[in-house]
């Protein structure tokens, strides 16, 4: 591997990255002691070098979590990592951090780097879900993601571990959440006491920290490493997967971290506000056959949220709909498994999320949606759908309000320290990150004001006169052949139906349809024919799983 210092680093092509060329961020390591007389850190964290006193039940799970890494007991790992530790934490670290990693190396032993470093993972990742993690949590935290990473990706063989495709997944999606919590952070500028303005101080030392730049690096190189982007492309068009997989590619460790990274760059892209590049790290997974991504519940509503999002903000409403209602019905349907997860409430957070996105959606661009999903919609969002479908500024707010529950947490690519925040129309303050995609959005709500006004007349007529209908919206005819120019824009949009999710063929998703000759206006509406027999199967489904429970409820 060739050195590449944070000077030389550039934002990474997908494919002019080769992962044997990338080398991991140099992490710049300082005794404990020296940064707190420094002043970088509190005496005292939530990772705190005390000693712990680790309970037996603890100390068994610690060593059945390491013999089944040793033997790669795939089955016992998942049961380890989705039960026990989730158990222990409620009944043990519940306000606490667990045992430190010194303690858990006097235990188990300190020759096995692998496990230390996947255990300080859990450990940090436990600080960030439960407790307030510090400075140094977080550079500590940042550290060991360098570590881990590196035992992974510098090897020349493929490295001897396997763990659960949900841990993999988890350990993707923490790394991503971890860095979104940084420049978060770092954005505040903290919390303006003089510890918090010695803390800044000491994170401009550290530039490599959460570096975004580092961070891309990071997922790019396990994307190459695993060559998938390379095994989806044969996978979709034919080809000689042998030669595709590779070396890497043809161990699940690899293979896995290299898809749920393409997941990961769908979302920072997406945070970052660049929602093409979000799509196109996308181009080789094919959304309408069940991938990789639907092994793990998380991932599969992840990645159609971020599609359904970048959808939005490219005015692609067709198809954000489309995605939407697709991980909202699949939700409503395994919602009985979610209850028993761990992670119920951020799948049931984010189903709401993605409800409002979908009468946002609704609302700009109407269209018939499954009824299940449309029967839940009507129950959460009855009001904001009747508030938007208005006419005039009243409806402004209620599309800030949605916008603002349901989209992601915007960073800055340049992390900077400043905290500057703007006010919206409302009265909100808000970060200037999130302000730069709410301003436009909301600019081409406005624009689609009109349009509804001009299509509930159009509506009524199968042709008029142009100055007839000038007189009903109280515009001349110039101003109104402008806005039917702009009624024309705005209801043409690329719609996906198969291959890559950038791809897709312009088309009107609406109903109604008009051409211009000479004065005349002359207007073609397709009806929508209802599917009743779609609707007595359903209806016949839930019957029967009626009498099912009825049965065993007997």
């Amino acid at each position: 591997m060739s050195n590449l210092s944070l000077n030389e680093q550039v934002l990474f092509d997908e494919d002019e990255v080769v992962a044997e060329e990338v080398e991991l961020p140099v992490v710049f390591l300082q005794d404990d002691d020296d940064l707190i007389d420094f002043g970088a850190l509190p005496p005292q964290s939530a990772s705190s070098s005390h000693k712990h006193q680790i309970p037996d039940a603890v100390a068994n799970f610690l060593r059945t979590l390491q013999n089944a890494l040793t033997t790669r007991a795939v089955w016992e790992l998942h049961q380890l990592y989705e039960n026990s530790f989730v158990k222990l934490t409620e009944k043990f670290y519940a306000k606490s951090a667990w045992p430190n990693v010194e303690s858990v190396a006097a235990l188990i032993g300190e020759d096995d780097a692998i496990f230390l470093a996947l255990y300080k993972e859990l450990y940090y990742r436990h600080i960030y879900a439960k407790l307030q993690p510090s400075v140094e949590d977080r550079i500590n935290s940042y550290t060991n993601y360098c570590d881990l990473f590196n035992l992974i990706l510098t090897p020349v063989e493929p490295l001897e571990l396997e763990l659960p495709n949900q841990w993999i997944w988890d350990m993707i999606d923490e790394f991503i959440y971890q860095f979104q919590s940084f420049c978060q952070f770092k954005s505040k500028g903290g919390s303006g006491s003089a510890k918090s303005k010695v803390e800044m101080e000491s994170l401009k030392e550290r530039p490599d920290v959460w570096n975004v730049l580092n961070v891309l690096n990071v997922l790019y190189s396990f994307t190459q490493k695993s060559r998938i982007n390379e095994q989806l492309w044969v996978s979709k068009h034919g080809g000689d997967m042998t030669e595709a997989v590779g070396q890497f590619g043809d161990a699940s460790l690899y293979r896995m971290l290299g898809y749920f990274s393409i997941v990961g760059l769908l979302r920072i892209h997406c945070m970052l506000g660049d929602y093409t590049m979000a799509l196109k790290a996308l181009e080789n997974i094919e959304l309408n056959k069940k991938g990789l991504f639907a092994r793990v519940t998380a991932c599969h509503i992840t990645t159609y949220y971020y599609v359904g999002f970048s959808y939005m903000m490219m005015r692609r409403y067709s198809d954000a709909i489309k995605a939407f209602a697709h991980i909202l019905l699949f939700i409503s349907r395994t919602k009985q498994y979610h209850v028993r997860s761990y992670q119920h409430e951020v799948i049931q957070k984010k189903g709401d999320q993605m409800y409002a996105l979908l009468a946002i959606c609704l609302a700009l661009c109407p269209q018939r949606v499954d009824e299940n999903v449309h029967t839940i919609l009507r129950e959460k969002y009855a009001e904001h759908l009747n508030k938007m479908q208005k006419d005039g500024d009243e409806s402004i707010p209620v599309f800030e309000e949605l916008f603002l529950f349901a989209c992601p947490k915007f960073i800055s690519p340049a992390g900077s320290s400043s905290s500057s925040t703007e006010t919206t129309t409302t009265g909100a303050s808000l970060p200037a990150q999130t302000l730069q995609q709410l301003k436009p959005f909301l600019t081409e709500v406005r624009q689609h004001h009109l349009i509804a006004t001009i299509r509930s007349y159009l509506k009524l007529y199968t042709s008029l006169k142009v100055d007839k209908l000038a007189s009903f919206v109280g515009k001349t005819s110039e101003e109104l052949r402008t806005e039917l120019l702009v009624y024309k824009h705005k209801t043409r949009q690329r719609r996906w139906e198969a291959g890559s999710v950038f791809e897709g063929e312009y088309a009107s998703p609406w109903d109604l349809d008009f051409y211009i000759k000479q004065d005349m206006i002359f207007i073609s509406e397709s009806k929508v024919e209802r599917r009743i027999g779609e609707w007595f199967v359903r209806q016949i489904s839930k019957f029967e799983d009626t009498i099912t429970n009825l049965n065993r409820l007997g």
